[in-house]
């Protein structure tokens, strides 16, 4: 079985039993709405792809479901600022996750360790670390790998290359379910135990994970405060 319908099944018990309540509640998604979106995504892997071009196809499951959630969490998102750190996030990790798969040797045998595993993992980690919430940092998770994706697709049909591009799908499925998880597993974790060390769940909502987009981000809008007070 592959390790992405290992870790699906894996959460979706978690949601079953109530373990994931916490961290769905502050992304507003529902337990029952997050199951089905599990359900629907390995359902989804079993349903022909949608060809785009006749090399580049979109995965319903690894792709389409993926991508309608991190959209409904971006207009979720409380404020434009989150929305930035979302967007530039899913940036940097789409060029983390394409420079790997430049670097990584072509052969997989050549690796102890599958390469698209690889790529989830380094998305995963990049929307950690530069994330400013656990929505941004599902958002970029999924978002990194698919727009990999999409910039070897263009990169190909600039360049005349034929090779079949399968966004989300094949192995690219295993890599956009270990790169999400691995964010909001992060982001939770690690997350929860500095609002621990800042005061307790009172102090939950100030969401104090910020990587270093998101401080980034934070400068621009405290300049931007600063010029309107002083125009005032």
């Amino acid at each position: 079985m592959p390790l992405s319908y290992i870790l699906l099944s894996i959460t979706a018990f978690a949601i079953l039993f109530g373990f994931a309540h916490r961290v769905l509640d502050r992304m507003k998604m529902t337990d029952t709405w997050a199951f089905l979106v599990i359900v629907g995504m390995i359902i989804g892997t079993f349903l022909p792809s949608l060809y785009v071009t006749k090399y580049v196809s979109v995965n319903i499951g690894g792709a389409v479901i993926p991508f309608a959630v991190s959209l409904y969490l971006f207009l979720k998102a409380e404020s434009t600022r989150e929305r930035v750190n979302a967007i530039v996030v899913s940036i940097l990790a789409g060029v983390a996750v394409y420079i790997a798969g430049r670097i990584l040797p072509a052969e997989p045998e050549a690796m102890i360790i599958e390469p698209n595993y690889v790529y989830g993992i380094v998305g995963g980690l990049i929307a950690y670390l530069f994330s400013r919430s656990r929505r941004s940092a599902f958002i970029a998770g999924v978002m990194g790998v698919i727009l990999a994706n999409v910039a070897q697709a263009i990169i190909n049909s600039i360049t005349g290359i034929k090779g079949a591009v399968p966004i989300g799908g094949a192995g690219f499925f295993d890599s956009v379910v270990i790169s999400m998880i691995i964010a909001v597993f992060l982001s939770e974790v690690i997350g929860e135990a500095r609002e621990k060390l800042q005061g307790g769940t009172s102090k939950k909502h100030l969401e104090p994970k910020e990587g270093m987009a998101s401080s980034l981000t934070d400068i621009t809008y405290e300049k931007g405060d600063e010029g309107e007070k002083d125009r005032e």
